[in-house]
């Protein structure tokens, strides 16, 4: 494929983003599968190329506006690659008019073009807020609770996130993984904090190795695993994974539980529990059911009241923390809002609780920063008539009271975890 032909495929992939609301890392997926001619390093290269385009997007635009071009999927990916090092003679060459090739330049337009050659992404006039692309919604609430590590937190997600992997234990071990991916030229190191995680070298097709096809390990990011262990399940244990999504969580708390036992995968969506199945057959794991709920009111929740060891709530939330991996989530709402959202996740704790037994675990986790999704959903619970059944667990790594995890300090995604403990019940 022709560097021409791949610029050409970057601005068409982004058009494709900007016209929907889905979320990129799909639109791109569809848009490269429906493209078979692409081959894996075109495709590896035209990914990087929209990634950096979103991830770099409020400073585009802004550079955009400086040089008096529109916003649109082609100035944007055009920026982008002068930005980020391309002469202006390589991107005329590149718009010959060609078959697979941009429209040629002419004019104010490539008299605009011109100006950005040679600058780097950012610029002394530009705005803190601008260099950081954190969102109004967001800026305000980020800065009151980070205080004067808010800019080195967003500058961390403003990074591309590496890729981790965990191991399933219910078929090897983490050496006997490094050397089957080192035997396909895939390097990696073990994970500082999840003991059944690596950290893979560049990044590969993790998903065309062997020992991914034959279900021993599962891409997954360290601190995604690092919630995972709080659930502490047990062989022989029941257990329900309330939000359970694509089931990566699901595996993990099967794993602890050495295929024995019961867990209870739950979703309100039907097709995410379906695509997950795939993922639990090739794991080997044959303990795990799949429900699908109506609500997070669903009567099945009643009807096993007080029934589960451990109960692991993956709450619906803003992503916040994981702004590294969905860059366009900081621009578009891809899901509701946080007013939405902060009375949905307190509805479902207060639900999800009731099925814990006495002396059961509760687990509160979400994927965001900011502490209203999180320690203040906590407190709020506490102070319930159902939370005051239930006990705090410190749970962080060195002594907190939760599991708060940021890309600067730990290097993996923003996630936060709480662990409650429901009270025994005192006889009469």
């Amino acid at each position: 494929m022709r560097a021409a032909a791949r610029l050409q495929a970057t601005v068409e992939a982004l058009a494709a983003i900007y016209a929907t609301v889905k979320p990129a890392d799909a639109v791109l997926g569809n848009y490269l599968r429906s493209r078979r001619y692409i081959g894996s390093k075109d495709r590896a290269e035209i990914a990087a190329n929209v990634y950096g385009a979103l991830r770099h997007h409020v400073r585009i635009g802004w550079w955009l506006q400086r040089v008096g071009l529109p916003e649109d999927a082609r100035t944007t990916a055009f920026c982008w690659a002068l930005l980020s090092g391309m002469p202006i003679e390589t991107l005329l060459s590149y718009c010959d008019g060609g078959e697979y090739s941009p429209p040629t330049l002419r004019g104010a337009e490539k008299e605009a073009y011109g100006k950005l050659a040679g600058r780097s992404i950012e610029h002394p006039d530009m705005p803190e807020a601008i260099k950081l692309e954190c969102p109004d919604w967001a800026a305000d609430k980020l800065r009151a609770h980070f205080g004067d590590a808010f800019v080195p937190e967003m500058r961390a997600l403003q990074e591309a996130a590496p890729v981790d992997i965990r191991i399933n234990p219910l078929k090897t071990t983490r050496d006997e993984v490094q050397k089957r991916l080192a035997a396909e030229s895939i390097k990696s190191a073990p994970l500082p904090h999840a003991p059944e995680g690596l950290r893979i070298e560049g990044r590969p097709n993790l998903a065309a190795t062997q020992a991914f096809k034959d279900g021993l390990f599962e891409i997954q990011d360290e601190g995604s695993q690092l919630l995972a262990a709080l659930v502490q399940a047990k062989p022989g244990e029941q257990v329900v994974d309330f939000c359970a999504g694509a089931g990566g969580k699901t595996l993990a708390i099967a794993g602890q539980m050495k295929n024995k036992g019961r867990i209870i995968a739950c979703d309100v969506l039907e097709l995410r529990l379906k695509r997950a199945q795939e993922r639990f057959r090739r794991a080997g794991v044959h303990n795990i059911e799949t429900r699908v709920l109506e609500t997070e009111r669903d009567p099945w929740i009643k009807r096993h009241k007080e029934k589960f060891d451990r109960v692991l709530i993956d709450a619906p939330c803003t992503g916040v923390g994981v702004w590294r991996r969905n860059p366009d989530a900081r621009w578009r709402q891809l899901g509701p809002g946080l007013d939405t959202l902060l009375p949905l996740q307190q509805e479902i704790l207060q639900s999800a609780a009731r099925l814990v037994k006495p002396g059961g675990r509760l687990v509160y986790a979400t994927c965001s920063l900011l502490p209203q999704e999180n320690s203040q959903q906590i407190e709020k619970f506490l102070s319930s008539e159902i939370g005051a059944q239930f006990t705090p667990v410190a749970c962080g790594l060195e002594g907190e009271a939760s599991l708060q995890l940021t890309p600067a300090r730990h290097g993996t995604d923003g996630f936060f975890g709480a662990v409650l403990v429901r009270k025994e019940k005192v006889a009469a």
